[in-house]
């Protein structure tokens, strides 16, 4: 039930009581109680009685100065402040210590405050949104900003201090247990894996090749080796995949043809390769995967869409295929290299928002394959902004040297061979990844050992 006032208007919503009770604790136990709300991360502006703030505000004032706090230190505070008439005098302060009667139960005062000062927020974004139905030109772009302000409301949690100890048991006991990937979503490649020790959560992983140079089939390979669980753990990870480029449909016929083995344009089939294409669909439609293949998406709405895919499928990895497809409408007018390096942020902010690996797919420019090179890429030869290389925590650049006039020899002779350069690893070694890629069959493969296609 909400309360009203004597107008019949409905007040916010609010508990006084426990806001006295949280004020009151404070006053008996200073040390516990005010470390207890900073762990839960309550602060002045949860308080929705003024001299409650007030009030709120000078304890945690005087508890970072080391100062002793109680009835009368706290009264002559205030009084030096010219503050004590507005929270209501000694009078007040009096009351607030005889209506406690044990500050033991603090935290649960300090959990009603939060939940009314939760609702509060909750109103006051959606009277907000309301107000701007009425003056915005752009339903779509009001629409994905009100989807973010409530899903950071949603995704605030209290933090605590006593989580640190478990934090450095579980990551010193995964450094020491050699066998396990440090918590990141395994690619499925070993020789991969060893290098980056799988993709971990709020990194943005930049995969950039020029075209045709598979950049697609590695990034759905790894999708797919995570989906179906094929790391040492055997465990599902669920993935969502935004195909700019590529339709639902032709994307699962890529991924069935190439988990399958059998190439997508073989003008005979076998009843062989009927069968393994059975296999192969009976696997993939296990698989966690989501795909969503709207085309032009500006990248508030890609956002707004992968809140939702995180929210309803709790997705563990997200795949963008790729960043040059994307387009910010707020800085369209301020040229392509601004635009890409919004959207380069706003990648790497959900990233962290939704706690999750985000591999992203670029173009490089024809840097690599002009005359004077060696005829690898660099990060510089990334297209539209520097902003990729400096949000992104990894950055591969795939590269197949039988393309390339700049290598000769084996290498250029072997069309097999595809390398994939570390040109960035914000926690880890730089280097190269040898790998096979079948072209007939859009599939990579670790250089040393072929998987089996019908694990």
């Amino acid at each position: 039930m909400s309360s009203a006032d004597q107008s019949g208007r409905r007040l916010p919503p609010c508990s006084e009581e426990a806001e006295r009770g949280v004020l009151g604790s404070a006053l008996i136990e200073s040390d516990r109680v005010i470390e207890l709300c900073s762990m839960k991360t309550l602060s002045a502006d949860s308080f929705y009685v003024p001299a409650h703030r007030v009030l709120f505000e000078k304890l945690t004032e005087m508890h970072q100065a080391f100062k002793a706090i109680d009835l009368l230190t706290v009264g002559e505070d205030l009084k030096q402040g010219g503050l004590l008439d507005q929270v209501g005098g000694y009078a007040f302060l009096e009351g607030l210590i005889d209506s406690t009667p044990t500050s033991a139960h603090a935290e649960y005062y300090i959990e009603i405050v939060q939940q009314k000062h939760l609702f509060r927020r909750i109103i006051g974004q959606a009277a907000e949104a309301i107000d701007h139905c009425y003056t915005e030109e752009d339903a779509e772009e009001l629409l994905n900003r009100t989807q973010e302000l409530f899903f950071e409301l949603s995704d605030q949690k209290s933090s605590s201090q006593e989580e640190w100890k478990e934090v450095v048991r579980q990551t010193t006991g995964n450094i020491i247990d050699g066998t396990k990937v440090d918590d990141g979503v395994p690619t499925g490649f070993d020789s991969l894996d060893k290098e980056l020790r799988g993709l971990h959560n709020t990194d943005m992983i930049v995969l950039a090749a020029r075209p045709s140079m598979g950049k697609t089939s590695l990034a759905m390979n790894i999708a797919e080796h995570a989906a179906l669980g094929r790391n040492k753990e055997r465990k599902a990870y669920s993935v969502g995949v935004f195909s700019l480029e590529m339709s639902q449909d032709q994307l699962v016929r890529r991924m069935l043809f190439s988990k399958a083995g059998v190439p997508a344009w073989k003008d005979f089939r076998s009843k062989d390769d009927e069968a393994r294409l059975m296999r192969a669909g009976d696997q993939l439609m296990k698989a966690p995967i989501v795909v969503d293949d709207s085309a032009g998406l500006d990248i508030m709405d890609l956002r707004a869409r992968a809140r939702r895919m995180k929210r309803v499928y709790g997705v563990d990895l997200l795949v963008i295929d790729y960043l040059q497809l994307l387009g910010d409408k707020r800085r369209q007018r301020d040229g392509r290299q601004q635009e890409t390096a919004s959207i380069s942020n706003s990648i790497k902010a959900m990233a962290k928002e939704l706690k999750v690996p985000v591999l992203i797919l670029s173009q490089l420019s024809r840097a690599p394959e002009q005359g004077g090179r060696d005829g690898q890429p660099r990060l510089s030869d990334l297209r539209d902004s520097g902003a990729i290389e400096q949000d992104a925590d990894v950055v591969l650049l795939l590269q197949r040297p039988s393309f390339n006039d700049a290598f000769k020899g084996d290498a250029a002779a072997d069309d097999t061979l595809a390398i994939v350069h570390i040109a960035k690893h914000r926690n880890g070694p730089t280097g190269k990844v040898e790998m096979n890629f079948f072209n007939d069959l859009t599939r990579f493969e670790d250089r040393d050992t072929r998987h089996a296609t019908e694990e």
